[in-house]
């Protein structure tokens, strides 16, 4: 990726974030809605723009809302933005979060049941594995 389309996603992450921020009017747009990432298409006339919804379950329902104010939403990144042309947005959300926390959730299980597994085993029978071990 070149580095004008690199700056370009990054103004447009900031920007879209302050327009979320200032608010929406919309009332399916509601709980903590973060953008995650940009992406914008080589010739620059559409992106992507990925967003973390919270909480998850007004996911669904905050995608249609976002896709309902795009509109609005490109005419105030028109209006703040110095560029030539802005890119027309569609919104998705980014599930890459959940799927993350997902997974630190269940490397945290496994470690907790370790130390679990660890502190069930009694210290002599500890040490007479260790003997075992280094005799053979």
């Amino acid at each position: 990726m070149g580095h004008h389309r690199a700056q370009i996603e990054s103004v447009l992450k900031r920007s879209v974030q302050d327009v979320f921020a200032r608010g929406l009017s919309d009332p399916r747009i509601s709980g903590v809605v973060t953008v995650t990432r940009v992406e914008i298409s080589p010739d620059g006339r559409q992106g992507t723009v990925w967003c973390s919804v919270m909480p998850a379950e007004k996911a669904a329902l905050v995608e249609k809302g976002l896709m309902h104010a795009a509109g609005r939403i490109h005419r105030e990144l028109k209006e703040k933005l110095e560029m030539r042309r802005v890119p027309r947005l569609r919104y998705k959300i980014d599930e890459s979060l959940k799927r993350e926390a997902e997974v630190l959730a269940a490397i945290n299980e496994a470690r907790r049941r370790e130390e679990t597994l660890k502190q069930s085993i009694r210290p002599d029978e500890v040490d007479d594995k260790s003997i075992e071990d280094e005799t053979t």
